[in-house]
């Protein structure tokens, strides 16, 4: 079995999100490994010290051993202009895991575009790497039914900042714009046109 794995921002030295990634980690541990304590996020990254003047991005990978790789490095974020929508009816990523090859599969079917959308039971869903949310011209809206229910679209979620909303795939091209969001790339980061 691969490891699980949390992606954390570390901005200004302050740990992003952190409750909701324990939330995640500790929903996976019971999934996967209830006789298992779960090791706390914020105890494991509160000791190091996380120069204010980058971005990090700290992986944290664990299975039912506890956390086995701790791997800081500053966040770059790639550039991404052009999207491709993907079908993949049989695609299953409800638990972030290591195990990326179906995800990697279909981002290898991007041709020239720069990334994917994957498109599941004709329903928007995911790229291969964040989550998504749509400008309908008024709102912020984000697929009802995402491969993985991302920390930084839960956060957008509690706060009022985004609406769930089954998007189906015909409907792609009525959104103004699509921003790509996950832990590291919070709601307008990276936006790109939905043409």
């Amino acid at each position: 079995m691969y490891p699980f794995v949390e992606t954390v921002r570390i901005e200004d030295g302050m740990m992003q999100n952190i409750s909701y990634h324990q939330q995640r980690m500790e929903r996976t541990m019971k999934r996967f490994f209830p006789d298992t304590r779960v090791p706390s996020l914020a105890e494991v990254l509160n000791g190091r010290q996380w120069p204010v003047d980058k971005i990090w991005k700290v992986h944290i990978e664990y299975d039912g051993g506890g956390i086995s790789c701790i791997r800081a490095d500053e966040y770059h974020i790639r550039n991404i202009r052009r999207l491709r929508l993907v079908t993949c009816n049989d695609i299953d990523y409800e638990y972030k895991s290591a195990d990326r090859q179906q995800l990697e599969a279909l981002r290898a079917m991007k041709g020239d575009a720069d990334e994917v959308v994957i498109v599941r039971d004709g329903l928007i869903t995911d790229t291969s790497y964040s989550n998504i949310a749509l400008f309908d011209g008024h709102r912020w809206v984000t697929p009802r039914h995402p491969l993985l229910c991302g920390t930084m679209r839960q956060s957008l979620l509690d706060a009022g900042l985004l609406e769930e909303r089954d998007v189906r795939a015909n409907e792609w091209n009525s959104y103004e714009k699509v921003s790509l969001i996950n832990a590291m790339m919070p709601l307008g980061c990276l936006v790109c046109c939905t043409d």
